[in-house]
């Protein structure tokens, strides 16, 4: 009797297993894909209290394997069968691999041989103290140069260090990130790591950690017969859309694990930027957005000569401290950061020798062309703002383009000056007064005659035009700004 009522037992149980994983009835749903080392890949509902276990009986009929023959593999580490899913930071959407277990034989003995050396590398590193391998990369701190010192964080255990990102879409705003790692010969993601990275230069630099691919048709490059862990990074706000959504990652700023006090309020933030000074000094976002916002009004932003960047160094005067990844600057908002990318772009149109026009509300940059016959002066000089408001105008001067010696010209200062923070450019300010408006108005509406610069307005019919002047009457394209000749008559007399 009691081997009867047993039996009904465990026929009961079976049904309520199948029910359970079969029909997937999960009141808390993560929908996650499995993609195979054979190319397929399969959409399963998930309970994020599940663990690894449970998943590998959930595929297992769908890919014709064991649920023991199956190994689960995400962000470069294998996943034990104990591993509970929502302690392995997945997302909506996020990929497994599931590939065959044991792991297929290796291909070559060279391969083999990698595979012992980093074996004993990692046991040499963990002799030394170094970190061991986690078991996944979610909560993995990195340093900022070669060290391998692990630093205990005040913090508790319970609480993950995230990195931080610039989400070009969908989010288009800096958010928290998350490591993830490829191979760099096939791209796959079934790859197990071979040493977790200890520095940023391990994730940002080529060719630093090996992995072991579990791609069936992974082809290493005929540089390399050994394949490299290829890091990236995903945005942590949003569903991952695939293997190939990438986030750029913002290195400089990092959860202030340390407690370290603020170098401007003093306060010790939760998230904080450190610059790449020797000192590694510190300062909270919003001290930091209010550094770029006063240095924008100063235009005091800096090249870098060494990489070309447009950008700031450390606010206590360190040397070799400029931030290197200019995204950082999306934490200014939409307007702030296209005003400091109006200003990189000018200055650098400047650097290389170019020139901004004087046209009011245009600033376009020009870099001239080599005029074709360098000895003709009036041709060096005449300069047309192509691709901005078409204005033409004397390089010398910067007025209406004009025949003959220069007269006055107002020097032109684009450096803003003030103190304490608040800074006033003086063409702005020659502009910003009540009486000058209706003078910008004719600026931007009138010419001056090539020959006697008297302003002349054009009120319609053709670009053929005469000046009215008493004593002069000369004539001049009004696009050209030159004398008037055929080509112009054949080119644009009605435009």
């Amino acid at each position: 009797m009691n081997y009867l009522i047993e039996i009904i037992r465990s026929a009961i149980a079976s049904m309520l297993q199948f029910v359970w994983f079969g029909k997937r009835k999960i009141s808390n749903t993560l929908s996650i894909y499995i993609k195979t080392n054979t190319g397929s890949t399969l959409s399963v509902d998930l309970d994020p209290k599940w663990d690894i276990k449970n998943v590998k009986e959930v595929i297992s009929g769908r890919i014709g394997l064991a649920p023991e023959d199956i190994k689960i593999i995400f962000a470069g580490k294998e996943l034990h069968n104990s591993t509970i899913i929502e302690e392995c930071d997945l997302g909506q959407q996020s990929i497994l691999h599931a590939v065959k277990n044991p792991p297929r034989r290796l291909k070559s003995t060279l391969n083999a041989q990698r595979i012992s050396e980093s074996l004993a590398e990692s046991l040499e590193l963990n002799e030394s103290g170094s970190k061991p391998l986690n078991e996944t990369l979610t909560d993995l701190p990195l340093n900022e140069g070669e060290t391998t010192e692990v630093v205990e964080s005040p913090e508790p255990r319970g609480k993950r260090a995230h990195f931080y990102v610039y989400c070009a879409a969908p989010c288009k705003s800096i958010e928290p990130g998350k490591l993830r790692v490829r191979c760099s010969s096939c791209g796959s993601g079934a790859v197990t790591v071979d040493r977790d990275p200890q520095s940023w230069p391990d994730v940002l630099l080529s060719n630093r950690i090996t992995v072991h691919c579990e791609n069936d048709s992974c082809d290493l490059s005929p540089d390399s017969q050994i394949p490299y862990a290829h890091f990236f990074f995903k945005c942590g706000n949003h569903p991952s859309r695939g293997e190939n959504d990438e986030a750029i990652p913002l290195y400089h700023i990092r959860p202030n694990l340390r407690r370290v006090p603020c170098l401007a309020c003093t306060d010790a933030k939760d998230v904080v930027l450190v610059f790449p000074c020797e000192a590694a000094h510190v300062t909270c976002l919003d001290c930091f957005k209010d550094y770029c916002n006063v240095k924008l009004g100063e235009r005091g932003f800096e090249f870098d000569g060494s990489n070309g960047y447009y950008t700031l160094p450390c606010p206590a005067g360190c040397e070799n401290s400029f931030i290197r990844e200019v995204h950082h600057f999306r934490l200014l908002d939409q307007h702030q950061y296209e005003q400091y990318q109006r200003f990189g772009a000018e200055e650098y149109v400047l650097r290389v020798g170019g020139l901004l026009c004087p046209q009011p509300d245009c600033g376009m940059g020009i870099i001239p062309p080599e005029p074709v016959d360098p000895g003709d002066a009036e041709a060096c000089r005449k300069i047309q703002c192509i691709g901005g408001c078409g204005y033409v105008f004397c390089r010398r001067c910067l007025s209406g383009y004009h025949l003959g010696d220069c007269g006055h010209a107002e020097k032109i200062n684009s450096n803003a000056q003030g103190r304490g923070g608040y800074s006033v450019d003086p063409d702005r300010a020659k502009d910003a007064k009540w009486d000058e408006a209706s003078k910008k108005v004719i600026q931007k509406s009138t010419k001056p005659c090539p020959k006697c610069r008297t302003p002349t307005e054009r009120d319609g019919g053709c670009m053929h035009m005469v000046c009215t002047r008493a004593g002069c009457g000369f004539q001049w394209c009004w696009v050209c700004q030159t004398p008037w000749t055929r080509d112009c008559m054949g080119s644009h007399w009605f435009g």
